[in-house]
């Protein structure tokens, strides 16, 4: 079976409806977030452990320890760091590690905390070197190591700062450096939702939204979100759009699965970024193996923004698989593109990881 041209192949993330980084689409975010943890919902097992050592931590009169957060992007890290500081009764600072440049701007802030105060850095695993060494005493001594003057009449003076807790994010905890990693404290890996989860967020943000919609409707958005509520939510406004515009007053599950069909998002929750990965995978390489500069350069693509944005969901699916000769397609990769498997092809029949019993 042949496929048709490749030339409206566009992978341009930030484009991208099902893309789980934060964009354009995403202004209404603040207003769905969830203000304390009976209203977040999943990540039971964080949820559980952060209300445990909060409750400790006010009990003693104290500040929480240093919470790192690390997951896949859109999973709620800086919504749980909004719902640490409202729980422990703190404002809260937010910036991220690439908008730190100078160690100066760090000492800047952390000298504008107060005692108890969260200061959240979204992808911290981004910080300049020199401004992550200023965070070492911060976070164990709460003090800051000045060095003043130049040359052999140079000093180092010891600024105290007031006990504050540092609440860092990333989607790449293998690139945080080990000597800022082991001053966390309290450590949790956010896990991808399953559709039951995001239902009940897609039938919570319908109604901070206003929007009509039925059990069917929200089940049908949430089991193509890739298990990612920040995907849900964005789904949610566009269907409600198309709703609209035809002239339907609730979002049925009719109504939803038209809108996402418009969308060309599948029943898995790809797009036609994603098919058509597969679809070059199958078509020029016969399902591999190839290489990855080769299969970007094929559909277009920085080496980068395939492996890092396109390839996870693929992988976590079973519909692809890196090994050391290169990209291959596996069984399940054929089958959701309608293309019969050569004998001998690896994988078992696709199976989301997102499917419940």
């Amino acid at each position: 079976m042949m496929f048709d041209d490749f030339d409206d192949f566009d992978g341009a993330e930030g484009d991208r409806l099902i893309s789980s980084t934060r964009g354009d689409y995403d202004l209404e975010e603040n207003v769905l977030r969830p203000k304390t943890m009976e209203d977040y919902v999943g990540q039971d097992k964080v949820k559980e452990n952060l209300s445990v050592y909060m409750s400790a931590a006010k009990a003693r009169g104290e500040s929480l320890d240093h919470v790192l957060l690390y997951g896949p992007p859109g999973l709620g890290k800086t919504t749980l760091a909004h719902i640490i500081a409202n729980t422990m009764g703190s404002q809260i600072r937010v910036t991220s590690g690439p908008a730190i440049e100078r160690s100066g701007d760090l000492a800047a802030i952390l000298t504008n905390l107060d005692d108890g105060d969260v200061l959240f850095i979204d992808e911290i695993h981004r910080l300049n070197h020199t401004v992550e060494e200023i965070l070492y005493s911060a976070m164990e001594d709460y003090a800051l190591d000045i060095i003043v003057g130049k040359g052999p009449s140079a000093r180092s003076i010891r600024f105290p700062i007031k006990k504050f807790t540092l609440v860092g994010a990333t989607t790449r905890a293998g690139l945080l450096s080990a000597p800022l990693r082991d001053r966390f404290g309290i450590i949790c890996r956010l896990e991808m939702y399953l559709p039951s989860e995001l239902q009940r967020i897609v039938a919570r943000s319908a109604k901070t939204l206003g929007i009509s919609i039925e059990e069917d409707g929200s089940y049908e958005i949430a089991r193509r979100s890739r298990g990612t509520p920040r995907i849900a939510n964005r789904l949610l406004k566009r269907v409600r759009d198309f709703t609209a515009v035809s002239g339907g007053e609730t979002v049925t599950r009719a109504s939803a699965r038209a809108a996402l069909e418009k969308m060309e998002i599948d029943e898995i929750g790809l797009d036609e970024t994603d098919r058509g990965y597969l679809r070059a995978l199958i078509e020029k390489f016969h399902g591999g193996p190839a290489g990855l500069e080769t299969l970007a350069a094929t559909v277009n693509e920085d080496v980068n923004t395939i492996e890092d944005v396109y390839e996870p969901y693929l992988l976590q699916l079973g519909l692809i698989a890196r090994t050391p000769r290169g990209r291959i397609c596996l069984k399940g990769g054929y089958e959701h593109m309608g293309v019969t498997p050569p004998e001998g092809t690896e994988g078992n029949k696709q199976i989301s990881i997102f499917q419940e019993e």
